[in-house]
């Protein structure tokens, strides 16, 4: 007897286990007497018979499927093997973590754009974590028909839907469509609840989404770059040294562009000149530094300049400027 009993057991477990495996379905063998379960850390064990759930079994541990398993079975707690007879079933196994899967769009997504009539055309990338929620509606849906089931086969589905829901949540935030990375966490979460709806008939949960960067086209970003260091600028007289620093500095770094550096450069120069001569006419006229912090710095309103504001020549008690003629 001894001999039969060893040559009818066997033993009910995941042979092949993969990280990123789901499920996998022990099936097509008989169960012997003296058949043993081993459930082994992260894993549950749901018997089947007839596509029916049977049992779940969660705690990890190697089980007696006869003395330990049967008797907690709903139709097979009666069941007893015979000399040649075995207990014909399913056992599927799945993997109860959380996993962890990175995303990318493909292709860029035109994003309406009151500005832009093809749309602003941007690319996403991120991450979402899942994991099974309801063993039931897992079997009804995916595990009837297939024999296991890999994180890939659900990243290929919600990337599929990916593209649409950017959209929709892009455009329903009404956000800034050059800030958006600013409300990423605001448009994740619109994602995450309709990829969960998504997949709620599946058994499987969207436990969470990401959006780590939003990506524009090369002109459309250096456009976003210019406009944040005008508004760093401030004001167009600053804007404008800023532009002919630029002008100056920049083009002859890369060996290029020397006549728009010279005007800049006759630009900036003609400028500084009339502040320098501005500011010594008002220091003539006693509007520039002040000893006293309350004297009128409009005492002497007919007081003519030093020095003439065209040309720059010194002025003498004229009313016009003996060199270039201007009124003074």
């Amino acid at each position: 007897m001894g001999f039969f009993k060893d040559q009818f057991s066997n033993v009910v477990e995941w042979e092949e286990f993969r990280e990123d495996m789901i499920f996998w379905k022990w099936s097509n063998k008989e169960i012997k007497k003296g058949s043993r379960l081993i459930i082994r850390p992260g894993q549950d064990a749901v018997f089947l018979f007839n596509g029916k759930v049977e049992g779940i079994f969660q705690d990890e541990g190697d089980y007696d499927i006869e003395s330990q398993i049967i008797p907690f079975l709903s139709t097979l707690s009666g069941f007893r093997f015979g000399f040649n007879s075995g207990m014909r079933a399913e056992v599927l196994f799945v993997n109860t973590k959380e996993f962890t899967v990175k995303w990318g769009t493909k292709n860029a997504i035109n994003i309406p754009a009151p500005t832009l009539p093809g749309g602003l055309p941007i690319r996403a990338n991120g991450t979402f974590q899942f994991k099974v929620k309801d063993y039931v509606k897992l079997i009804d849906k995916i595990a009837g028909i297939k024999e296991s089931y890999l994180v890939e086969d659900v990243k290929l589905r919600i990337t599929a839907l990916l593209d649409q829901l950017l959209m929709k949540w892009i455009v329903k935030e009404g956000k800034d469509m050059f800030n958006l990375q600013a409300n990423s966490y605001d448009i994740s979460s619109g994602i995450k609840t309709d990829l969960d709806m998504q997949l709620f008939d599946t058994g499987l949960s969207v436990t969470g989404f990401q959006i780590m960067s939003f990506n524009y086209p090369e002109e459309i970003q250096a456009m976003i770059n210019k406009n944040a260091s005008y508004g760093m600028v401030g004001d167009l007289n600053r804007y404008q040294q800023v532009a002919m620093t630029d002008g100056l500095f920049g083009n002859n770094a890369h060996g290029g562009g020397s006549a728009a550096s010279d005007m800049a450069g006759m630009m900036m120069g003609a400028n500084m000149a009339n502040q320098m001569l501005n500011r010594m006419n008002n220091s003539g006229n006693g509007q520039g530094f002040q000893t006293n912090p309350g004297a009128n710095p409009t005492a002497n309103p007919g007081t003519k300049p030093n020095f003439c504001p065209n040309c720059g020549q010194k002025t003498t008690d004229a009313n016009f400027c003996p060199n270039c003629g201007q009124k003074l």
